[in-house]
């Protein structure tokens, strides 16, 4: 198994969804993006999702743009993301995805991405503006080059999509809670488990929930109905309080994964 599927099949065994945790490559700089991730990591991410900076990110909200903004502002480009990669894999074995815009990808040409990703050690691409329709020859490329792909299915999606959705998809699905974009929400949306039933209907994969998920209570209710809880804004919300206090930082999201965390969140409730 490749470590993706690690992390979900160990999950599964601890009875629990697994932890995905979103971070701006390079936010607030680098050499604090290497102490952001080892920090949350060493807290009990089951799975890094690193998003590389872009100067258009259309589907993030506030809080992820101004983390981009940061990111790009201190010098971060395609090579120091990938330098970050190659800096994480120097002290653990995380899962890592890279959440990414097409553009990104286009601009190298998707054999040389995603071949210069693997390298560094990356498992998987969600390219979140690129449909599985008009993907083929990034999945070609991922196919070739071992990267697990990961695509989007959102509140609006038809039922009539999914199974196109799903077959472009080798790594997990990633559906997204509400319509709009990534931010904290001080409520959970409704019908995300018969939505997850849904999905589960036209796939044998891992489907993980996100955008939105803010606290424990929000990580428990996603909990029970998914294979895995995404959390972002309320995380790098702790980097955007501390840009220039290394350690504070670290701090704030050591103690943010204790919260998000608290009360065996992940736990499935038999």
């Amino acid at each position: 198994m490749n470590r993706i599927e690690k992390a979900f099949a160990r999950a599964r065994e601890e009875n629990r969804a697994a932890f995905v945790s979103y971070l701006c490559a390079g936010d607030p700089d680098f050499d604090s993006s290497v102490e952001a991730c080892r920090a949350i990591i060493e807290s009990g991410v089951d799975i890094l999702e690193l998003g590389v900076p872009f100067s258009d990110p259309l589907a993030d909200g506030l809080t992820n743009q101004l983390a981009a903004q940061r990111a790009l502002e201190s010098g971060s480009n395609s090579e120091r993301v990938l330098d970050l990669v190659r800096a994480i894999r120097a002290f653990s074995e995380v899962p890592i995805v890279f959440y990414t815009y097409y553009n990104l990808v286009f601009a190298q040409g998707s054999e040389a991405y995603a071949e210069r990703a693997k390298s560094a050690g990356v498992d998987g691409i969600l390219t979140l503006d690129l449909p599985p329709e008009e993907a083929g020859e990034h999945l070609v490329a991922c196919a070739r080059h071992e990267l697990k792909t990961v695509f989007i299915v959102a509140p609006t999606t038809p039922d009539s999509r999914l199974e196109t959705i799903c077959g472009a998809t080798t790594g997990f699905i990633y559906y997204v809670s509400r319509e709009g974009v990534t931010g904290e929400q001080a409520a959970m949306s409704e019908g995300i488990a018969s939505q997850v039933e849904q999905i589960k209907q036209h796939t044998a994969l891992p489907v993980v929930v996100g955008f939105g998920i803010s606290n424990a209570d929000h990580v428990q209710t996603v909990a029970q109905a998914a294979d895995g809880v995404v959390v972002g804004s309320a995380i790098v919300n702790c980097i955007a309080e501390n840009p220039t206090n290394r350690q504070a930082m670290s701090n704030s999201l050591r103690a943010k994964m204790d919260s998000l965390l608290e009360g065996n969140a992940l736990a499935k409730i038999q």
